[in-house]
């Protein structure tokens, strides 16, 4: 992909391009085009990138369905939106970029200060709002003074997850909090800030889109220490904000990982995969030809426990914790019979959605250790046994104007399988076509 002469210096596969954010077309142009989709079994030998005008035109773009979507289809009723919030920053530690991380040196403020709420951080929680201004102050500190009375909000109490306004007058009484001292010294935060920039796609003043590679963590967890959430504190800005993830990945997938830059890019991006204006396409290779070629999957997924693992299953309509879960998928090319090249569109977020829908339908992703269960399946030999499953492109209105469209390559273990079979990267690829919802 070819840097547009309109957007930002990028080191990676991304694109800002100027224009509007969306393009509106008829109901009726939504139901030709899922016929057309429908319609496009031959494969033309094109670019499998189309041009930012029409990428343009696709993104938040509402289109009406039509019926005859192959024998995936399980149509089944809408439920609401899930609840699009960020995870809590992380609350200590991290450094300015480029300064080295902050030392560990504290010291103790004896004087009560009055500050008062910017715009940029209107609808903060109180004690998110303590943790952004002063990245040294423990968890535990900001819980005991709010719950002692000793933060006030235009003079009144709060709670910890009260939200703030703009110009509204914060009392912060004396605090004791790590000294924001620069550590040039520090090579594990020179070297974070490194790797980052190494897999960095596109990067503006407001977003981040990270190419995450296999094996490495959106956010920790059990066991987990290494993990993208972790890395993101050592581009903590001099005044503390550090940048925020707008989405996940699981840890096998590799591929495009939106991070906002502050808080105003955010909220921005949030509204945008809230409303399911973000445009995400997934490349996989998966057991077996599906049947038809293209197609849409629906269902209600669900979260089963199972001793120390947990995974997502089938659920019935109604079924207590059941989402509703939706993808289009389109053969790009296969290998006889055993193998296919899989375009995937989710139109929905949920855990685990697209390897549970693949599984569902007889066709689970190749090296899948969750999912995969087809008997007298052998791996080809020369291939390795890894998820094989990219977060191949993102397509979504930029916080301010224009349009974000960026592109990740294939991972290691990926391109060896692609070269072991032959796969043409110039394919044409179909659901390109697909609809919207």
């Amino acid at each position: 992909m070819t840097r547009g002469s309109g957007g930002p210096r990028q080191p990676g596969g991304g694109r800002q391009i100027a224009g509007p954010r969306n393009h509106h077309s008829s109901g009726t142009s939504g139901i030709r085009g899922r016929a057309q989709f429908l319609a496009k079994q031959d494969q033309k030998m094109v670019p499998s990138i189309p041009s930012p005008r029409e990428a343009v035109g696709r993104v938040g773009e509402r289109q009406r369905r039509a019926p005859g979507w192959g024998a995936a289809e399980l149509d089944q009723e809408t439920p609401p939106t899930p609840d699009p919030s960020p995870p809590r920053a992380a609350r200590a530690g991290g450094g300015a970029k480029g300064g080295g991380q902050w030392a560990d040196t504290t010291f103790q403020s004896t004087t009560v200060q009055v500050v008062t709420v910017t715009p940029d951080e209107a609808g903060m929680r109180v004690d998110r709002f303590f943790e952004a201004r002063f990245p040294g102050l423990s968890f535990s500190h900001i819980q005991r003074i709010i719950r002692k009375g000793e933060v006030r909000v235009n003079g009144k109490r709060v709670e910890p997850k009260d939200r703030l306004e703009t110009r509204q007058a914060v009392r912060i009484p004396p605090l004791k909090l790590d000294a924001l001292k620069p550590a040039h010294a520090d090579s594990e935060a020179d070297k974070t800030r490194a790797f980052l920039k190494s897999i960095t796609l596109y990067e503006d003043t407001d977003v981040l889109v990270l190419n995450k590679p296999m094996g490495l963590a959106v956010q920790g967890g059990s066991g987990t220490t290494r993990h993208v959430d972790g890395m993101l504190d050592a581009l903590r800005d001099p005044h503390g904000q550090r940048p925020r993830l707008v989405h996940r990945l699981d840890k096998d997938t590799a591929g495009c990982l939106l991070v906002a830059k502050s808080r105003f890019a955010a909220a921005a991006l949030a509204k945008t995969f809230r409303s399911r204006a973000a445009r995400k396409i997934y490349w996989a290779l998966v057991a077996g030809v599906p049947k038809p070629r293209q197609g849409r999957i629906s269902t209600f997924l669900a979260k089963e426990e199972r001793e120390e693992d947990s995974f997502m299953r089938i659920a019935a309509h109604g079924e207590k914790g059941a989402s509703h879960a939706v993808t289009y998928y389109a053969v790009i090319e296969t290998a006889g019979q055993q193998l296919a090249w899989l375009s995937l569109k989710p139109v929905t977020g949920r855990t685990h959605q697209l390897r549970a829908h693949l599984a569902h339908i007889g066709h689970p992703i190749v090296g899948d250790p969750k999912y995969f269960s087809k008997e007298n399946w052998q791996l080809p030999g020369g291939m390795q046994n890894r998820l094989h499953l990219l977060a191949r492109r993102i397509v979504v209105p930029h916080p301010r104007a224009g349009i974000i469209d960026v592109s990740a390559p294939l991972p290691p273990h990926m391109v060896q399988s692609w070269n072991l079979l032959g796969f043409d990267l110039s394919r044409y690829d179909p659901i390109e076509d697909a609809p919207e919802e």
